[in-house]
This record gives C-alpha cells, structure tokens and sequence, in this order.
C-alpha cells in the first residue's frame, strides 16, 4: 500500500500552509480579522500535523509533530518579506498573500481527498475518520481566504 506516501505529502502540506497562515497574520498585523483569523486556522494545521504524524506510525513513518518547515520554505519566506517591505501597495500584497493562501489550501483540500479515497478503498477506518474530522476544517480555510479575497480585490485593485 502507498497509504505512508499520501500520508507523508499531507503532514508536509499541512506544515506548509501552518507556516503560510503564521507568516500571513505576522505580515498583515494591523488587519484585525487576518491577523487573528489566521493565526486561529494555523492552529487546525498544527492539530492536522500532530494527528497526522501520530497516524503515521502505523505506516512506518517518523514525521516531526511539530510542523517543521523546509530549507527552502524558509528561503521563500524571505524573498516574499523582502518583496512584501518593498511593495507600497499593501492591498496588493494582502491580495498576493490570499491568493497563495487559497492556492496552498486547495492543494491541503485535494490531499486529504486523495487520503480519503485511499482509506476507504483500503478499509482503514481510522484513517479515513481523521480525514473526514480535518478536511472539513480545510475546505473552511479555503472558503475565508475565497471570501477575504472577494472583499478586499475591489478596493485594492480599483484604489
């Protein structure tokens, strides 16, 4: 069974949207909702990573349960807040940040989907249970970043 690669893809996607949620409201301090909202949703992801990392034993896998972030996670970090320091438009930069938020938050939605399928095909009930209790928190994510997005384009794209 490849249960153990779905499972390895999701506990690294889950740690990257945690990562993007955080950097996000870091980025966004003085808007209330993203800053709080943000980091609210960040908290489903670290749940995510634990459970999943937790699940991940009876595969035979070893993944942080702390949500440790890539090298290379880190190298585009710093480029974005480099590139975000120099943007005088900070509607703009919001707009950036949610639409990378709602693109990373699909990619998490399919995962768990794919984990899902497999699960049920597979007949391993409790790993299709932690599906069906964490995607839902996804598609939640997602759905705030699509309506921040909707309010905020006009005025940052018309101003």
């Amino acid at each position: 069974m490849k249960l153990d690669l779905v499972i390895r893809e999701l506990h690294r996607s889950e740690s990257e949207l945690a990562h993007l949620l955080l950097r996000m409201s870091e980025r966004h301090k003085s808007d209330h909702e993203t800053y709080h909202v943000a980091r609210d949703l960040a908290g489903w992801c670290h749940d995510h990573v634990r459970e999943l990392a937790e699940a991940g034993k009876d595969y035979g896998l070893d993944l942080d349960p702390s949500h440790d972030v890539s090298v290379a996670e880190r190298l585009r970090e710093k480029a974005a807040e480099w590139l975000g320091r120099r943007s005088s438009e900070p509607g703009l930069l919001l707009l950036a940040d949610l639409r990378h938020l709602y693109l990373a938050a699909s990619e998490v939605s399919l995962d768990w989907e794919l984990l899902a399928q497999a699960a049920q095909a597979a007949k391993q009930r409790e790993l299709l249970a932690l599906a069906q209790r964490c995607h839902p928190q996804t598609l939640r994510q997602l759905r705030w970043a699509n309506a921040r997005l909707k309010e905020s384009a006009p005025q940052a794209l018309l101003s």
